[in-house]
């Protein structure tokens, strides 16, 4: 059973998760969820989730250094989108780095953090289809415990201005 959220009780303030990826879309979530948090007096969590590949690598050396370059890479991807979030909203956000199952982590991640009151993702806008994350997430969405926010991948910052 999911965390009862306490994201509007005393001493506590909502926060939006928000996927920091490698798609181009994912500063529209970012935005987006910037924007949010600033009109409503919240937060922002980064989350960039880390597949991984194969748990029994045979060369254990190896695998240790290609997971520490997946962390140098993740920290820069959260470090330049932290920076756009403070360009946009003047926050600070919270950053997560996980390992394993997109869907699983992100759900354990809101599990974890009972402020946590919305994901937001973004869509991408051609005809590929909206992206790998969001596809995931779509398979599953009636069963999270926050509302999840997709934002449209090709929506201008005057536009979410207006929605957020």
């Amino acid at each position: 059973m999911a965390t009862q959220r306490r994201s509007y009780e005393t001493g506590h303030r909502p926060k939006c998760l928000v996927i920091v990826d490698d798609s181009a879309e994912a500063d529209r979530a970012v935005y987006y969820a910037s924007r949010w948090a600033v009109r409503n007096g919240g937060g922002v969590v980064m989350l960039r989730v880390i597949e991984t590949e194969d748990q029994n690598q045979q060369w254990l050396g190896v695998a240790d250094i290609m997971r520490a370059e997946a962390y140098e890479e993740a920290n820069t991807v959260l470090d330049r989108a932290a920076g756009r979030a403070n360009g946009i909203a003047a926050i600070t956000p919270e950053r997560l780095i996980r390992e394993g199952d997109p869907v699983e982590q992100i759900l354990a991640a809101i599990d974890e953090d009972n402020d946590v009151a919305m994901l937001v993702l973004a869509a991408n806008p051609g005809a590929e289809g909206p992206g790998p994350l969001v596809a995931l997430v779509a398979k599953t969405v009636g069963s999270f415990p926050v509302p999840v926010m997709i934002v449209p991948g090709d929506l201008a910052d005057a536009d979410v201005d207006a929605l957020s």
